[in-house]
């Protein structure tokens, strides 16, 4: 599929953010379809878009609501939220919703067009999970079960090659905490659990775990692996 067969439907009641994507969707070849509010969204949901970039605060409809009724008619389309500076609560109920990532205002036209790059990858590996993961020096085989960095083979314990199976198969999206701690513990809450996981983790794939490049903090939301180059 090619980029300018992509239909992008923009949700934002602000019409110079609308006209700065409107002209930055279409240098990029996307086809752009705006609505100012929610009910105008919700109307051009058939036929489905191949994205949403969704803004938040909306005038006649709370962003997360509308989110919910987009996941309720379609539940694979990606949605890129846009939020608010400190919005960190926000974002993870967005996230928790089914929002496939998000950029806080003010963006930049490179930024957003990198996270729609991923989340359009993140639906299309959906439909097939992909023996071999490899991004920079790491490489995942989930068939077999083999962590290697630079050729080296890494072993990990079983929760923690569960945690990063999970970042795998979800490369590039941010996984919220709760998220996360439902696909490793049933029944647990404290993210202290998880960031103990994601520290050993670290310790064994990074090559400075205090700076890490594959596994990435998002602050105050969850974690992101580094999407494959």
């Amino acid at each position: 599929m090619s980029a300018a067969a992509l239909r992008v439907l923009v949700v934002d009641d602000e019409p110079p953010i609308r006209k700065l994507l409107r002209m930055g969707l279409a240098a990029e070849g996307y086809q752009t379809l705006e609505a100012p509010n929610g009910k105008t969204a919700l109307e051009l949901l058939d036929p489905a878009p191949d994205l949403i970039i969704l803004d938040l605060g909306l005038p006649d409809a709370h962003g997360h609501d509308l989110l919910r009724k987009i996941r309720e008619r379609d539940d694979s389309v990606p949605v890129v939220v846009l939020s608010g500076r400190g919005d960190a609560a926000g974002k993870v109920e967005a996230l928790d919703l089914g929002a496939d990532d998000y950029v806080t205002k003010p963006f930049g036209m490179d930024e957003l067009l990198a996270r729609m790059r991923t989340a359009l990858r993140h639906q299309l590996q959906t439909h097939g999970e992909r023996p071999i993961f490899r991004v920079g020096e790491l490489s995942v085989d989930l068939v077999r079960r083999i962590v290697k960095v630079d050729e080296r083979e890494i072993r990990l314990s079983p929760k923690e090659y569960d945690l990063l199976r999970v970042l795998v198969q979800h490369a590039g999206k941010v996984l919220t905490h709760k998220f996360l701690l439902g696909k490793l513990w049933d029944d647990l809450t404290d993210t202290q659990y998880l960031r103990v996981y994601v520290r050993q983790l670290r310790q064994k794939i990074e090559t400075d775990p205090e700076r890490p490049k594959y596994v990435l903090t998002e602050t105050g939301v969850g974690y992101r692996l580094r999407a494959s180059d």
